[in-house]
């Protein structure tokens, strides 16, 4: 017999797990948003992006949140022109990462909302235990 509470848990954690990691990379991103190359016309930090797949239970036909895989934003470097910036390429012209600052909060503040109802279903089935325990206990 399968736990509705006991699994509500185990869903939510997977989406918890899956929202810390792309909380993680959103703060690397936001971490490297000027970080450039080192030489002239060296590539500078690449925004990470991150992707996420459903993968079923076949024990409870249940679907869980998955990490799909972390990748590089295709979106291409953003130029700047600053000659005496040591990855400067011979025109004076420096890449930048591809790291937008309000993608990047947006990002971090949806990741926010959805770890936060991930954790108050877990608390919430908690409560549910504590009250089914106490009720068990009442009636015996």
């Amino acid at each position: 017999m399968i736990d509705p509470i006991k699994l509500s848990s185990k869903i939510a954690a997977s989406g918890l797990e899956a929202q810390s990691m792309r909380m993680r990379l959103v703060s690397e991103n936001l971490a490297n948003a000027q970080s450039t190359g080192q030489t002239p016309g060296a590539d500078p930090y690449g925004r990470k992006i991150i992707t996420f797949e459903g993968e079923v239970d076949r024990d409870t036909g249940v679907n869980f949140v998955k990490i799909d895989d972390v990748q590089y934003d295709p979106e291409p470097f953003r130029l700047e022109h600053n000659p005496g910036h040591p990855a400067a390429d011979a025109n004076g012209y420096v890449k930048m990462p591809n790291v937008n600052m309000l993608t990047e909060m947006a990002d971090m503040r949806e990741a926010g909302r959805a770890y936060d109802a991930n954790l108050q279903t877990i608390k919430q089935a908690r409560e549910m235990i504590s009250m089914t325990i106490d009720l068990l206990r009442s009636s015996g």
